[in-house]
């Protein structure tokens, strides 16, 4: 018996992480492809683990944007602007008041028409 405790994993049992190419690294893979003959980019993929579709992706990127495009993006959500939370806090506070002003307008009209048929029904005469 061996008297570490250490537990040894297997590699292939480990977590895969996402790979992550740099703007250099895609484009230098994009022109081994572009160099590539007819019928060998389907081996080539394979050997270097890529998908037709990222090829195509990062074509499509490099020629609407640049070289600028292809670099990685940080992910998660984009950082609001304060100014914009405000603008949106104020326009939930002016919905919910407005509401309230025309639950309030309704009270009024009811309250009216209820006065109006009080007076009504207090000044027939009785038979």
């Amino acid at each position: 018996m061996s008297e570490s405790n250490e537990v040894l994993t297997e590699p292939k049992l480990e977590r895969r992480t996402r790979r992550r190419f740099t703007a250099a690294e895609k484009q230098r893979l994009l022109a081994e492809a572009d160099a590539l003959p007819h019928g060998e980019q389907g081996a080539w993929l394979r050997r270097n683990g890529l998908y037709a579709a990222q090829l195509s992706q990062w074509r499509k990127t490099l020629a609407e944007q640049g070289a600028q495009g292809l670099e990685a993006k940080r992910g998660g959500r984009t950082a609001t602007d304060p100014r914009d939370r405000e603008i949106e806090r104020l326009r939930r506070e002016n919905a919910r008041l407005e509401r309230r002003a025309q639950v309030a307008e309704d009270l009024v009209e009811r309250q009216k028409k209820l006065s109006a048929l009080f007076e009504q029904v207090h000044s027939e005469p009785v038979q």
